[in-house]
């Protein structure tokens, strides 16, 4: 049998974490050896990772003092893993049934060999799937992004979210959302794992930037699913949020995009969204949306010597 191991990073997240860790005792392993179910826990003050001996798997519980964020934490959890596929699984989803065996058996197939990502059909709170696969960023897209342009004209202004497919169909893709993030451990060994320097928000975008470039695909299957929350702790620091998310993308843009380009895209994230970020709040009459704009793009700017030295610390 092919075996996985299943990696959750936690972050404050509650009742949501017993609930994902109850699910996975309770899928189908059919074919399937669950190797480790590994939590690392960053930091958390909620309490959420505590009380969890009584779910029957074999699992591992790392605790970290700090919040080393994301791609560090699942680097972590994966360190010395010895099965065929590493899981990386967000904390606030439910797995069904067959949201394990179908995927595994799936990549099993002497077909697939060369997909070295599988995701499945998310399921958000309305029970319709998340469109939540993606093209690889180009400097137009990201650009559309962070200024706004997508939100005014979604078809002449893509966004490099696949928004404009329903994802109803299997098929090959640029890249799976990291919520149930399914990878062949000999790819995310060779690759190296997850960037570091990207503290959440696009790290398992630039995985599978890299990972198309040395010949191996990603691929979005149907015939499994898994309810998806989306938001989760996140949703309660927003400005840390928008620092965040602007970062990572400052980040993917000095790696993969011509100086040019991203010395631009710099320059929008600086100035031109906060700039449409406070319209929209204002707009909107929301003085809680605007306070924590300004929190976010001050961390921005603040951040920026460290950011500009980690952007082109390998060029």
């Amino acid at each position: 049998m092919a075996s996985v191991d299943i990696i959750i990073v936690n972050w404050n997240t509650g009742r949501q974490l017993r609930e994902c860790l109850e699910s996975v005792s309770g899928a189908d392993m059919e074919g399937v050896e669950l190797g480790r179910v590994v939590i690392v826990d960053n930091a958390s003050s909620d309490g959420s990772e505590r009380g969890l001996d009584g779910i029957r798997l074999p699992l591992r519980i790392i605790y970290n003092r700090e919040n080393r964020g994301f791609a560090a934490a699942c680097n972590q959890g994966a360190l010395g893993s010895c099965s065929d596929y590493i899981l990386f699984l967000n904390p606030d989803t439910v797995l069904f049934r067959n949201s394990l065996a179908v995927p595994v058996v799936f990549m099993e197939s002497e077909a697939n060999e060369r997909i070295g990502v599988v995701g499945i059909q998310l399921i958000g709170d309305d029970g319709q799937p998340d469109r939540a696969c993606a093209r690889f960023p180009t400097p137009a897209r990201l650009f559309s992004r962070i200024v706004g342009l997508y939100r005014l004209s979604p078809r002449l202004f893509p966004s490099y979210r696949m928004a404009d497919w329903d994802h109803a169909e299997d098929r090959e893709v640029d890249h799976v959302m990291g919520a149930f993030f399914m990878v062949r451990s000999k790819v995310f060994e060779t690759l190296g794992g997850f960037d570091e320097r990207f503290f959440v928000y696009m790290e398992d975008l630039d995985f599978s930037y890299r990972m198309r470039r040395e010949g191996w695909s990603s691929y979005y299957l149907t015939g499994a699913k898994v309810f998806h929350r989306g938001g989760g702790a996140s949703d309660r620091a927003r400005a840390e949020r928008l620092f965040y998310s602007a970062q990572s993308k400052i980040l993917y843009a000095f790696r993969h995009f011509s100086v040019p380009a991203a010395a631009l895209l710099l320059l929008g994230s600086l100035v031109i969204e906060p700039l449409v970020r406070f319209a929209f709040a204002l707009a909107n009459g929301s003085g809680t949306r605007l306070i924590e704009t300004v929190k976010g793009y001050a961390a921005l700017w603040r951040a920026l010597p460290r950011l500009i030295r980690e952007a082109h610390s390998d060029r």
